[in-house]
């Protein structure tokens, strides 16, 4: 079966807790998450103890639909219990180790060779494997194992049905028959992302960061540092987890054997680099293990090589030399260095491990998504968008202590990392081609966290960026820059492409990034008064007679607006509108709609018209003794706003097609006065965009007709000019509901 490890197809999820007929707990939300969900396996194996029975998970039943979504055997797999198929069998014999790992049916040696990289390191392992779990004591056909998910623990529980054919395991299985506890984690990381078949293609790197909440670094080795062996040596001290592959692009030559022993299109751990003394000269050394259990390299320095037989017996102890076919094996670093095309080094974070005498780093995180017409930008290859991208400030705070260098640089690494693709394969979802950009901030906008424009990005070139983009779950960069401030655009290669990710920077200094756009204000946030001319006067008197404002409608004042000596537009407008309105010169949104749409034509803009709905919504923002009605002084304040939103509506509609695109709806909404988050753009192209993401005039100005309603409102509730009002139920159904 092959092993695609070359394949940009793998997507995690999060865990639900759902409740399905009472069998999962409802759980508050624990800052330690673990602790959390681990209250949910306790809980069920407390209650399969109680009712004498077996637990059967329900959310990953021992069917169909827990193994294939696009394949079917032709034969039939019998889901088993440890129990049933050997006379003793063990969770754990002796403590789990690489050797513990044998591949089987399914093409995730990429999942394998990361978990032969955790058994070397016990504190990682035990915390992706809880201790104490059992076939004797309290027994309950329960098990559960730990994964890192975006920024989280999250525990995942399972029973312990295992499919298989004539009593044998047919995925991964230990060198011991009566030894389970790989295939129980298999399965469980399986459940996490939805299927055993999920699972098939994907890079070591992806589990490595599962296991440790780690990061990732790709060396391609044609082009690896002079010092490579230097780094992989510091990676094994530092407790890093290290894996291999030799690329093959074509598919028929998936899992193809060398005459050299090695394996094309295959993941390999790397399990140790050492150095011995041969022929008075020093050899570097690598240690690998194919995840098979068997098949290895037959060059210098494999387990039957002539080398062993020409070094004294110390250093054959202590690199653990054995002539045993178990996958594992020695080879020169130059050897290695010409036969593999990729390693992959995962760093541990603190959150992942708590050593001190382990490299920390210092990581911030930020969660985000690229929304098709809104923020999925893509490249620099499409500059009219790209600027749309989600952008993340980094501040950069000391320089590094390397007293032999005269530079004053910080070294930080990027990790851009998709989120929830894999599980959604069986959909076609497959994973976008991502990389990133860094641009340095000027420093008269520095602590300025607004977006940064369109033209900032025609006029200033990066500072640095991913050396690729690429479709893997996650790509990740080191750097070295002087302190000061960056933005940080993550983006997928083609525009209009949508999904969530996770950004980290990591830095062995303090650093600070977070998203721009945090801000939410307006230009104009005052209220103001109208000014009535003469021949309103008396209507405005008689109005406030006999109309009661609601209290929501005392507390936001009417727009001010100065008086002008009427203009011929001006004497226009009061003939069409004391036609329409009658003698008491009020109109309701239905006449409105009527006396906007003949202004409109007679302007020459090009647009189908004002719907009911919208002349509803702007009679709603402007009327302000709560007639519901319209009188010439608020009509002509509103005029004279549509006729500014109409101007920066006509420059954004270059073609004049009276449609502007959804991305352009930004710079438009900005140059309106409103300043808002990437949520809130979201918010606003799903509400005015049609199916093609353009917004049309009348879309437009209802959008900033809602914005400057809703903000005029809120300055009013906010008296004390904190950002935080307090509505009660009735003052907030009056806002909403005729908002």
């Amino acid at each position: 079966m092959p092993h695609d490890i070359n394949s940009a197809q793998r997507s995690p999820a999060r865990l639900p807790l759902p409740n399905k007929g009472g069998l999962y707990p409802i759980i508050n939300r624990n800052k330690d998450v673990i602790k959390a969900k681990s209250e949910v396996f306790q809980f069920l194996k407390k209650e399969c103890l109680r009712k004498g029975v077996l637990f059967e998970d329900p959310e990953f039943p021992a069917d169909e639909s827990s193994l294939f979504y696009s394949q079917f055997l032709p034969f039939k797999l019998e889901w088993k219990r440890p129990p049933e198929l050997c006379e003793n069998p063990k969770f754990i014999i002796g403590g789990a180790s690489r050797t513990d790992i044998c591949q089987g049916d399914l093409g995730d040696c990429w999942f394998l060779a990361a978990i032969a990289c955790l058994t070397l390191n016990e504190k990682l392992l035990y915390r992706v494997i809880p201790r104490d779990q059992y076939f004797t004591e309290n027994y309950a056909g329960i098990f559960h194992f730990q994964f890192w998910r975006f920024g989280e623990w999250v525990d995942v529980v399972i029973d312990d049905r295992i499919p298989t054919f004539n009593n044998h395991l047919v995925f991964t299985k230990s060198a011991e028959r009566n030894e389970f506890w790989s295939a129980l984690l298999e399965k469980a990381y399986a459940k996490l992302h939805g299927s055993y078949e999920a699972l098939k293609g994907g890079n070591t790197t992806e589990a490595m960061e599962d296991f440790t909440g780690g990061v990732t670094e790709f060396f391609e080795m044609r082009g690896a540092p002079k010092d490579m062996y230097k780094i992989m040596k510091k990676a094994t001290e530092r407790g890093s987890l290290m894996a291999c592959s030799i690329d093959s692009f074509v598919p028929l030559q998936f899992e193809t054997r060398l005459p050299s022993g090695l394996v094309k299109g295959h993941a390999y751990s790397v399990t140790g680099v050492d150095e011995v003394t041969h022929r008075n000269q020093k050899v570097k050394l690598v240690r690998l293990r194919n995840p098979w259990g068997t098949v290895e390299w037959n060059g210098p320095w494999s387990d039957k090589a002539r080398e062993w037989s020409e070094i004294d017996k110390s250093q054959k102890q202590r690199l653990q030399h054995q002539m045993k076919d178990d996958g594992e094996f020695w080879m020169a670093f130059d050897d290695f260095k010409r036969n593999y095309t990729k390693l992959e080094i995962c760093n541990l974070t603190p959150d992942a491990l708590d050593d001190d005498k382990l490299h920390k780093w210092t990581v911030s995180i930020n969660e985000g998504r690229w929304v098709r017409g809104c923020s999925a930008g893509g490249c620099r290859n499409y500059p009219d968008t790209f600027w749309t991208n989600p952008q993340y400030r980094l501040k950069l705070f000391e320089e590094d202590d390397d007293p032999d260098n005269d530079e004053v640089l910080c070294t930080f690494l990027v990790a851009l990392m998709q989120k929830n693709r894999r599980k959604e394969r069986k959909i076609g979802v497959n994973f976008h081609t991502i990389g990133f950009a860094i641009y340095e901030v000027p420093k008269e906008m520095h602590g300025n966290k607004q977006h940064l424009p369109k033209d900032f990005f025609l006029y200033h070139a990066s500072k640095c960026r991913s050396k690729s983009y690429i479709n893997l779950r996650e790509i990740s960069d080191r750097f070295r820059l002087p302190p000061g401030e960056y933005v940080i655009i993550p983006s997928t290669y083609e525009p209009h492409q949508e999904g969530e990710f996770v950004l980290r920077v990591f830095s062995e200094k303090q650093n600070l990034s977070e998203e721009t756009e945090n801000q939410i204000k307006t230009d104009d946030p005052k209220p103001i008064i109208f000014v009535s001319d003469r021949a309103q006067d008396n209507v405005d008197s008689e109005k406030e007679e006999k109309e009661k404002r609601t209290e929501v409608k005392k507390k936001i004042k009417p727009l001010p607006v100065t008086s002008n000596k009427e203009t011929e537009e001006d004497l226009q407008f009061r003939r069409i509108f004391r036609q329409i309105a009658g003698d008491d010169m009020q109109i309701s949104a239905a006449e409105l709609k009527s006396i906007l749409n003949r202004v409109v034509k007679k302007h020459n803009m090009k647009t189908e018209g004002f719907a009911l709905e919208s002349c509803r919504s702007m009679v709603a923002l402007m009327d302000t003794d709560g007639s519901g009605k319209l009188n010439l002084t608020e009509f002509k304040h509103l005029w004279n706003k549509i006729k500014q939103w109409q101007a920066i509506f006509q420059e954004y509609d270059k073609d004049n097609s009276g449609l502007i695109d959804s991305y352009e709806l930004r710079s438009a909404v900005n140059d309106a006065g409103f300043r808002l988050n990437s949520h809130l753009y979201e918010l606003i192209s799903m509400r005015y965009a049609d199916l093609s993401m353009n917004v049309d005039f009348d879309s437009f100005i209802c959008c900033i007709l809602r914005l400057e309603g809703m903000f005029r409102a809120f300055h009013a509730f906010d008296k004390d000019g904190d950002g935080i009002i307090k509505l009660n139920v009735l003052e907030w159904l009056q806002l909403t509901i005729y908002a």
